[in-house]
C-alpha cells in the first residue's frame, strides 16, 4: 500500500526500458518501493534494467508486453495484478518517429499513432480497471508538451500525445472518487537516447528531473505535472498565438 505521502510500495512499468521510467523506479526504490514489474518486449536491455533495480534492493520482475498487441494486454496485466496489489502503474512507452520519413511513409506514421495512442488507451484501461478493483493506486501517464499544439516539426508524434493526454484527463475524471489517482506528466524536450542527435529545445530536461517531478506529483496527488514547471506558462501563451504567427516561430 502507498504511504501517507502517496509513494508506492509496488510499481508496474509499462515500457520497462524507458529512461524516464527507470529513473523514476530508482528514485522510488530509494524511498520505499520494494517490488517492481518491468513490462516490455523481451530483450537484454529489459533484463539488464531488472538486474540494476535488484542491485538497489528491489524485487524486480520482467513480463513480456507489446504495446502493438492490444489483444494481449488484459492477459498480461491480469497476471501481474494476480500476484498482489500494485500501488502504481507508470505508462512510459512511446516512440518519437521520424517526422520527415513518416510523412512519406503512412505505415510508419500509423505505427507511431498505434504505439503512442492505441496501445496506451488499451493498456491504460486494463490497468485502470485493475486498480479500481483493488480499490487504490495511481496511474501515471507520460504525455508530452508536444501534444499541446501541433507543430510542423513533429505533428505526427504531437497528435498522438494530444490524443493520449485528452484520453488520460477523461479517464481521471471517470475514476474520480474511486480511490484511483490518475496523473498526466507533460515533459518538454528530455535529454535521452530517444532524442540523441536532435537539436535541443529550450527548457530541456533530464529523466532524473522528470522522476523528481513525478515523486512530487505523487506526494501532492497532482492531476497534471509539467517538467520543467515553467513550461506551463510557456505553453499557455503559445496556445493563444495566432496560427499565422505560430507558423513562423522557430519551434
Amino acid at each position: 500500500m502507498k504511504d501517507a505521502f502517496g509513494l508506492p510500495q509496488s510499481l508496474l512499468v509499462l515500457g520497462g526500458t524507458s529512461e524516464i521510467a527507470l529513473a523514476t523506479a530508482r528514485r522510488l526504490i530509494a524511498r520505499r518501493t520494494r517490488t517492481v514489474w518491468l513490462a516490455g518486449r523481451p530483450t537484454p536491455a529489459l533484463d539488464g534494467a531488472a538486474a540494476e533495480l535488484r542491485a538497489l534492493g528491489a524485487e524486480a520482475h520482467t513480463v513480456p508486453f507489446d504495446a502493438l498487441d492490444p489483444g494481449s494486454h488484459e492477459t498480461v496485466l491480469d497476471k501481474v495484478f494476480a500476484e498482489g496489489d500494485i500501488d502504481m502503474v507508470l505508462l512510459a512507452f512511446g516512440i518519437l518517429g521520424d517526422q520527415a520519413h513518416d510523412e512519406r511513409d503512412p505505415a510508419a506514421a500509423v505505427r507511431v499513432a498505434q504505439t503512442n495512442y492505441t496501445g496506451a488507451v488499451s493498456s491504460a484501461l486494463v490497468a485502470a480497471r485493475a486498480l479500481q478493483t483493488q480499490g487504490h493506486g495511481s496511474l501515471v501517464v507520460l504525455s508530452s508538451v508536444a501534444g499541446e499544439r501541433a507543430r510542423r516539426a513533429n505533428f505526427i508524434y504531437g497528435s498522438s500525445k494530444a490524443g493520449l493526454d485528452t484520453f488520460t484527463q477523461g479517464l481521471g475524471d471517470a475514476l474520480h472518487g474511486t480511490g484511483v489517482h490518475v496523473m498526466v506528466v507533460r515533459p518538454g524536450f528530455v535529454r535521452s537516447k530517444m532524442t540523441a542527435g536532435r537539436e535541443e529545445a529550450p527548457l530541456a530536461t533530464t529523466p532524473e528531473a522528470v522522476a523528481t517531478a513525478i515523486e512530487l506529483g505523487l506526494r501532492r496527488r497532482s492531476e497534471t505535472v509539467w517538467v520543467p514547471g515553467a513550461l506551463r506558462l510557456v505553453m499557455s501563451a503559445l496556445r493563444h498565438v495566432p496560427r499565422a504567427v505560430f507558423r513562423r516561430l522557430p519551434i
